[in-house]
C-alpha cells in the first residue's frame, strides 16, 4: 500500500540520576564521595533509507521511543547512555512538528538523518560536588526529562519529470511504454489511485526518473474525484508533461487542458509556474490531427504529438524531455 503520510510520537529517553555514595573501605574511615553520573537518555532520529519508497514502514507503531540512560553508581562508576532510536523514512519525507505546525527538516538524501527528540542529561552525582572546602556533598542530581513531540511526516516523491492530466488521457499508458513501470492500464476513469514512479533509460547511459499522479478533474482542489492531495508528489520535480486527450469522449481539447491549468493554480502557483511540455496523445485515432490544430491555434502552447499506444512520437518527446531538464537548474 502506498503510503504518504504518518502521524507519530517521539520521545527522547530520561537521563538516569547521579549517584550519593561515599568510599567505604576498610582501614579507610573517612572515605570521599564516589557516586558516578547518570547516563544520558538516547535520542530519536528520522533517518532516510534509500530502500524505502513509502511510509508504510510506520504502519501499526505510532510511538517512538529512546531507552533511558542508567543510574550513576558507587565508586565513581558512571551510567550507561540510552540507546538512539532511528525512525526510518523513504527519501523524499518531509518532517514537521504536528503541534506547532513548523519545518524540521526536508530529508532528501541517502543517509540524511535530524535528531527530533532529545534525551534527557544525566544526573551528575556527588563526587561532581566535592571541592576543598566541600569535602563530604550530599547533593546529587536527578536525571533530566526527554524531549518529546508529535510529527507529522509528509513523502513528496523525488522524480525529474511529472505528468498530469485529466483521467483517462493515457498517463499510465505512456509510463508503461517508456519505463519499466507497469501501472494499472483499463479504460475506465481513475484507474490510477496513487503515484507511479518510471525510469526512463535513454541511449548514451542517461537517465531520468518520471512520476505519474492520478487524473486531476475539475474541483480537484475542493475534494472532488481524487482531490489534489498527490499533487505534492510533482512539487519537487522540474518539469511537468501536460498530456492531453485529442480525442475525448467528452469536453474539448483545449478546456481541458485550460480545466488542468485552473486546478494546479489553485492548489499552488509555483506549481502551476514550473515549466511545462504539452503532449497531446492518441494521435492514433481518427479526427485527431484536426484537432490537434485546433488546439494548437487554442493555447499556443509548445505541443509534442504522441501515441502512448503505437508508440508514435514517444522518443521524439523523451529527448525534448532530456534537453529541456538541462536547461532547467537542479
Amino acid at each position: 500500500m502506498f503510503i504518504d503520510q504518518a502521524i507519530i510520537q517521539v520521545v527522547g529517553g530520561r537521563g538516569g540520576d547521579g549517584c550519593m555514595s561515599f568510599r567505604r573501605e576498610k582501614y579507610i574511615p573517612r572515605g570521599g564521595p564516589d557516586g558516578g553520573d547518570g547516563g544520558d537518555g538516547g535520542s530519536v532520529y528520522c533517518t532516510v533509507d534509500q530502500q524505502l519508497n513509502t511510509l508504510g514502514a510506520l504502519s501499526g507503531k505510532h510511538v517512538w521511543k529512546a531507552s533511558s540512560g542508567g543510574h550513576g553508581m558507587g565508586k565513581d562508576r558512571h551510567g550507561k547512555n540510552g540507546g538512539d532510536v532511528h525512525v526510518p523514512v523513504p527519501p523524499g519525507t518531509v518532517v514537521y512538528d504536528h503541534e506547532r505546525g513548523t519545518l524540521l527538516k526536508d530529508l532528501t538524501d541517502p543517509g540524511q538523518s535530524i535528531c527530533v527528540a532529545r534525551g534527557g542529561r544525566g544526573g551528575r552525582g556527588n563526587a561532581f560536588f566535592k571541592s576543598a572546602t566541600h569535602q563530604a556533598p550530599r547533593e546529587f542530581e536527578q536525571g533530566g526529562p526527554p524531549q518529546q513531540r508529535v510529527l507529522r511526516l509528509e513523502l513528496k516523491l523525488i522524480a525529474d519529470v511529472g505528468l498530469v492530466g485529466l483521467p483517462n488521457a493515457g498517463k499510465s499508458t505512456l509510463l508503461s511504454r517508456i519505463s519499466q513501470a507497469r501501472p494499472k492500464i483499463a479504460d475506465y476513469p481513475f484507474t490510477t489511485l496513487e503515484p507511479q514512479l518510471g525510469i526512463v533509460d535513454l541511449p548514451d547511459y542517461r537517465r531520468l526518473i518520471v512520476a505519474d499522479i492520478p487524473g486531476l478533474i475539475a474541483g480537484a482542489h475542493e475534494g472532488a474525484g481524487l482531490g489534489d492531495e498527490f499533487l505534492r508528489h510533482v512539487e519537487r520535480t522540474r518539469l511537468l508533461v501536460h498530456l492531453v486527450d485529442m480525442a475525448p469522449l467528452d469536453g474539448d481539447p483545449a478546456e481541458n487542458y485550460r480545466t488542468i491549468r485552473n486546478e494546479l493554480a489553485l492548489h499552488s502557483p509555483a506549481l502551476a509556474a514550473k515549466p511545462e511540455i504539452v503532449a497531446a496523445n492518441k494521435m492514433d485515432l481518427t479526427g485527431a490531427d484536426e484537432a490537434l490544430e485546433a488546439f494548437v491555434r487554442d493555447v499556443g502552447a509548445e505541443v509534442h504529438p504522441i501515441s502512448a499506444v503505437t508508440g508514435q512520437g514517444l522518443g521524439t518527446l523523451m529527448e525534448r524531455l532530456w534537453h529541456k531538464l538541462e536547461e532547467i537548474p537542479t
